[in-house]
């Protein structure tokens, strides 16, 4: 492509073609996935069901907070490069460009996990298949949706969302149905399953607290919505939107899920135990089986189909759009500023797909390669949701030290700040430090444990200080940060 043609596809930008349903719907369906439809069992066969309650329930404050203080700057300040950008703005350029590299890497990773997901469960139906066959199935289905125009993306993803949504409320409509007696063949249930055992809080803190870790990775990928704003029609009146959705999201979605499933499937029952693989011991399986419902399992490992299709696209369409930003600030190689006609950055399409296919490679031939790789992605999300809180904490105080009427200048305004954001930061930081909590399980301190868990800080904090070295960055002053607002 000529220097005249590149030049002239930078100028055109993205293509701002996701519509208010589509954003609000990737936003109700984005943390519904294998860590709610299959492992949410062992979370309450680990910490009982009032452990498990409480964990989801204090990340998912947590969370909610976030989503406010990303769509209080993303309604303001819409941009593809999101929480990387702001964090460029408002704190260091050097953390902005550790932020996005970081979110680029975290997606890249997720998309090679979930190609060797798509594998396991197409063998459910088709044992004696390639595998292979499955895993180029995917990436070029998920490579054809992003590719087409970013509308083709939005579209394929609300339907997506769309099935799991509709899955959860049918779950939810016949766990009452079943708690009272009324399907399922049983005497109403109460509340007997909540104190079997040593009761609701099963294994005590530790166990709790393990259980908070899992919630968190369950919970990444809210942070979508903040990327989205970059290419979403009116901004201004569609983030706001879909970040008050969040609460009734979380609240519908997962708290009652776990609740159901708590009252429903005592947390002694082994089939409970599931690592996240077994759709057959799904307790969302479970209980639509003890409904009456033929096929319960087929039925959901088709929705478990669509969670990972809908994660591996959204996935793509996230890193491509991290990377694309990147490049127009001068963060990454000029290549990754190409935009096809229909605003589509194709270069860092292409770019993240590979990577994708290498990792996923590595999971053949090195399996340890590959979970280190895992390893160092699994800290990225919450790397993002430290720089989200900081960020709006900055953002506020730098609005308010350039003398700004924030009632008059902002499409939407968190109303829990600086409460929620530092609540968020806190809560954010401690589920971090304990990751080193499996490295003590037993009583004996596992090194290998203690470096798996911890291998992503190292690497963030390299881009980070490495940049800042060559650069020669400071941190912004609040009085001088860059508060322009973006209308678009």
């Amino acid at each position: 492509m000529s220097r005249t043609n590149t030049s002239q596809s930078e100028e055109l930008g993205l293509n701002r073609g996701l519509k208010s349903r589509h954003v609000t719907m990737i936003s109700l369906g984005g943390t519904i996935g294998t860590g709610l439809l299959l492992a949410s069992g062992n979370s309450v066969a680990e910490a009982g069901p009032g452990g498990a309650l409480l964990a989801y329930g204090l990340i998912g404050i947590m969370v909610f907070f976030l989503m406010t203080s990303l769509g209080e700057m993303a309604a303001y300040m819409p941009v593809a490069g999101s929480f990387s950008t702001y964090a460029t703005k408002f704190i260091d350029p050097a953390l902005g460009f550790a932020l996005g590299w970081n979110y680029w890497y975290n997606w890249a990773i997720t998309i090679a996990a979930e190609v060797a997901a798509v594998t396991i469960v197409m063998k459910y139906w088709f044992p004696d298949t390639a595998s292979w066959i499955w895993s180029a199935s995917f990436l070029f289905l998920i490579f054809f949706l992003n590719f087409l125009s970013v509308k083709v993306f939005g579209e394929s993803e609300y339907w997506f969302a769309m099935i799991k949504v509709v899955t959860i409320i049918i779950f939810l409509v016949l766990s009452a149905l079943m708690l009272f007696g009324i399907l399922g063949g049983h005497a109403p249930k109460g509340f007997t399953n909540f104190f079997v055992g040593d009761g609701p809080f099963h294994g005590g803190f530790f166990a709790t607290l393990g259980i908070f870790l899992a919630a968190g990775f369950s919970f990444q990928g809210t942070e979508l919505l903040g990327v989205t704003a970059g290419e979403t029609k009116d901004p201004g009146k569609t983030i706001p939107k879909a970040v008050k959705q969040v609460f009734w999201r979380i609240l519908l979605f997962y708290i009652l899920a776990i609740l159901a499933i708590g009252l429903l499937i005592p947390y002694t029952d082994s089939r409970l135990i599931n690592d996240g693989s077994n759709v057959t011991t799904s307790p969302f399986t479970l209980v639509f089986e003890n409904a009456g419902i033929a096929f319960a399992a087929s039925l959901m490992n088709a929705v478990v189909l669509t969670a990972i299709l809908s994660a591996g696209n959204s996935g793509l369409y996230a890193s491509s759009r991290m990377l694309w930003n990147l490049a127009m600030e001068g963060k990454a190689p000029r290549i990754f500023k190409k935009l096809n006609h229909r605003g589509v950055p194709t270069a860092a399409l292409v770019a993240t797909l590979i990577v994708a296919c290498l990792s996923f490679l590595t999971s053949i031939f090195g399996t340890q390669v590959y979970t280190w790789l895992l390893s160092a992605s699994g800290m990225c999300g919450f790397i993002a949701w430290l720089g989200i809180a900081w960020s709006h904490y900055r953002f506020r105080k730098a609005m308010t030290a350039q003398g700004q009427d924030l009632d008059t200048v902002l499409p939407y305004k968190s109303k829990f700040f600086p409460f929620g954001p530092i609540f968020a930061f806190v809560l954010c930081a401690v589920v971090v430090i304990g990751q080193s909590y499996f490295a003590f399980d037993g009583g004996d301190f596992n090194w290998y444990e203690f470096t798996v868990s911890y291998i992503g800080l190292p690497i963030f904090f390299a881009l980070w200080i490495g940049y800042k070295i060559k650069h020669k960055t400071k941190f912004v002053k609040l009085t001088e940060a860059d508060i322009q607002p973006i209308h678009k």
